[in-house]
């Protein structure tokens, strides 16, 4: 099971870890304009660090609670702003969009659910946790 989570948590960073430098695109930077995110030239590339360091953070087991509320203070606004299909007409775009919508909610489960419970046995976090003896923090009241 302990390799379970580690698998588990490089499984759900790759897709922030894929996705953050495509942040940095003047290409992307103009959609998220042109969907009415303010301030896109800066809000994008702050979202693209918030996914890479949220990403790391999972992957690698470090920080991993702050790394899990780095991607929800990411996919928050993302799913509200990017992912409106309450406001798209076009069926097909509709549906995409509902998707799309869907999937973050699952994403911010996943990141809350690292919040929670922290990196697992096979993380930096419990690396450090057992080198110094400091014992594993309780799980977050939900």
């Amino acid at each position: 099971m302990k390799a379970t989570t580690l698998i588990g948590r490089i499984l759900y960073s790759l897709l922030f870890l894929s996705a953050a430098p495509g942040h940095f695109s003047a290409q992307t930077i103009g959609y998220a304009a042109s969907q009415g995110v303010p301030l896109a030239s800066l809000a994008v590339p702050a979202s693209g660090i918030l996914a890479l360091l949220g990403g790391l953070s999972i992957a690698l087991g470090y920080k991993t609670r702050w790394g899990a509320l780095a991607l929800i203070a990411f996919l928050a606004p993302v799913t509200l702003m990017m992912h409106n299909f309450w406001a798209v007409t076009d069926p097909m775009m509709h549906q995409l969009q509902m998707v799309m919508f869907l999937k973050n909610l699952a994403l911010i489960g996943g990141a809350l659910t690292f919040a929670v419970h922290g990196a697992g046995a096979y993380s930096l976090d419990a690396r450090v946790e057992r080198r110094v003896g400091i014992a594993r923090p309780a799980p977050l009241a939900a």
